[in-house]
């Protein structure tokens, strides 16, 4: 889905993971605007990702529990920007924050996911 979507990981912090996705024939609904599925994908991509990066993976894995989004802007082209950041790190599950802003940093959608942080079997 990442390599299918155009979704790319930009940056990384103490506190914040980061991708791009672009506005094009893979990710625009029938009326030329970004699709909401789209913006799940890159906030489920990201919330899911980082949730990983604070976990020992060679015992632990994330899986998603919950998501939801509203959306609030329509983006018709140029690429959109997605900002996870954590709400809860607990020990079994996670909640983060995505926003994801339009090239002109407008806020286009907000997300929350809730992560389950399950042992390997």
């Amino acid at each position: 889905m990442i390599d299918h979507l155009g979704i790319e990981f930009t940056a990384i912090g103490d506190d914040f993971l980061e991708g791009t996705m672009p506005v094009d024939h893979r990710t625009i609904q029938p009326y030329g605007l970004l699709h909401g599925g789209a913006n799940v994908v890159l906030a489920e991509t990201l919330g899911s990702l980082a949730c990983s990066l604070t976990i020992d993976t060679s015992k632990q894995i994330c899986v998603g529990l919950e998501i939801n989004a509203n959306h609030l802007k329509s983006v018709r082209e140029g690429k959109v920007r997605g900002v996870a950041k954590p709400i809860h790190l607990g020990k079994t599950t996670q909640v983060w924050e995505i926003k994801i802003f339009n090239e002109e940093e407008k806020l286009c959608c907000i997300s929350r996911i809730t992560m389950a942080i399950l042992d390997k079997k």
